[in-house]
């Protein structure tokens, strides 16, 4: 919920701050700083990485709840922002919370649950990302309409009320806590060598061991970065756009955007609970594959053709969002996926830095597309132009480390 409010109050928020900020309140300028500020955020993520050897070295619920303090507070402080600078800065530093949350809460899951459900709830836990999603399109519709955009990051801070209830009700896994007990495999050797300082775990997922599938989930991840975070995250204000070439007034046009996040974030969740027994079924690397394929295949219909037709383009475009949706679950594979290819002494390190690493090149690209925007003055192709990291994505998939049929490692 916390990561969407900002894509769904964009426009309006960057409307009243950019004057007040001394830059002109123009589509181009709210095109080009909409996609500085994703950046911010994205690089707020990808800074993420430094949560990791703090989970490892002091427990996964401790760290969990840092890091929903620190993305709430930020949140929160998003209300009281009086220039997109501002705003921006908090934006990164909520982001830094937000890629920690994931980090611990996929981790915390791998270990706590038993082997036997642990697969479906990977899956689960992924949905409770789109839910937020779907929470944060009615609140827009509602709290947000009424409101206004300030009132959506005052909400933002909700989450911080669970932080007393993680701590008192959640313990540390078993695995988590018996990691230091020696092991005789080679990963365990190569972890060991590394030492016990605090980055240690960092550096053992570029031991011999573990370097190549390090690599390949950081690029895995990154391409799955680059199109949802120039995909979906612009479908707010493609679907506002639509809307109001289609005739419709702006109250209507955005209570149809609220319509269409909801659509994106439902058939998400979908794709979430799919992904467990097809996981299971045809391997993590061919259900990451069929995701990435349905990305790519709706990213260039939607963006690409639906968007620019004179007449029926909304219907089509949403129809292209559900099939986006369904392919933005493939981060649902990684929540599964990562677990099972590195031992409880690297885990979280590994997952916070294979999640996070890749984010300072998807700001980087998202700015890029926010730039194309402004330059050509028009949305669709320059985020249409993305799907085709999705293509990359399909060549390199054989060379990541398959592990259906294996137990998570200890």
């Amino acid at each position: 919920m916390d990561s969407f409010i900002y894509a769904l109050v964009l426009v309006p928020a960057l409307k009243d701050l950019l004057p007040r900020s001394g830059i002109p309140n123009t589509p181009a300028n709210i095109g080009f700083y909409g996609g500085l500020l994703f950046a911010l955020f994205l690089v707020g993520w990808g800074l993420a990485f430094l949560w990791g050897p703090v989970g490892d070295r002091f427990g996964r619920v401790r760290t969990l709840t840092l890091t929903i303090v620190c993305y709430s507070l930020f949140t929160f402080l998003g209300a009281l922002a009086t220039s997109v600078w501002q705003l921006g800065t908090f934006r990164l530093l909520a982001g830094f919370g937000i890629g920690g949350e994931w980090t611990l809460g996929g981790v915390l899951i791998a270990e706590a649950w038993p082997e036997a459900r642990r697969k479906t709830g990977a899956g689960w836990m992924h949905t409770g990302y789109y839910f937020g999603i779907f929470l944060a399109a009615i609140a827009n519709a509602t709290i947000g309409a009424w409101l206004g955009w300030r009132a959506m990051f005052v909400l933002g801070g909700a989450p911080a009320l669970l932080v007393g209830y993680i701590r008192s009700g959640v313990r540390e896994p078993a695995r988590w806590k018996g990691q230091a007990r020696a092991a005789s495999d080679a990963v365990s050797d190569a972890i060991r060598d590394t030492g016990a300082s605090f980055g240690g775990p960092l550096r053992a997922l570029f031991s011999p061991a573990l370097r190549r599938r390090t690599l390949m989930n950081s690029i895995y991840l990154l391409i799955s970065m680059t199109g949802l975070w120039a995909g979906s995250v612009y479908v707010p204000s493609s679907v506002t756009q639509i809307a109001a070439r289609a005739g419709h007034n702006p109250v209507s046009a955005a209570h149809l955007a609220s319509w269409a996040t909801m659509l994106l974030s439902a058939c998400t969740i979908v794709g979430c609970l799919i992904m467990p027994p097809l996981a299971e079924r045809i391997g993590r690397r061919a259900t990451l594959g069929l995701y990435f394929a349905l990305m790519f295949v709706s990213i260039v219909f939607g963006f690409g053709y639906a968007f620019y037709l004179q007449r029926g383009a909304l219907a089509w475009f949403l129809l292209s969002l559900a099939f986006l949706g369904v392919g933005g679950a493939n981060f649902a594979v990684y929540t599964l996926w990562l677990p099972e290819q590195y031992p409880a002494s690297c885990r979280a390190s590994a997952f916070a830095f294979v999640t996070s690493a890749g984010r300072f090149f998807a700001a980087a690209v998202t700015l890029l597309v926010g730039g194309a925007v402004a330059h050509f003055k028009t949305l669709g192709m320059p985020v249409a132009w993305t799907s085709v990291a999705f293509l990359l994505g399909l060549l390199l998939l054989p060379f990541g480390e398959e592990t259906r049929g294996k137990a998570l490692p200890e």
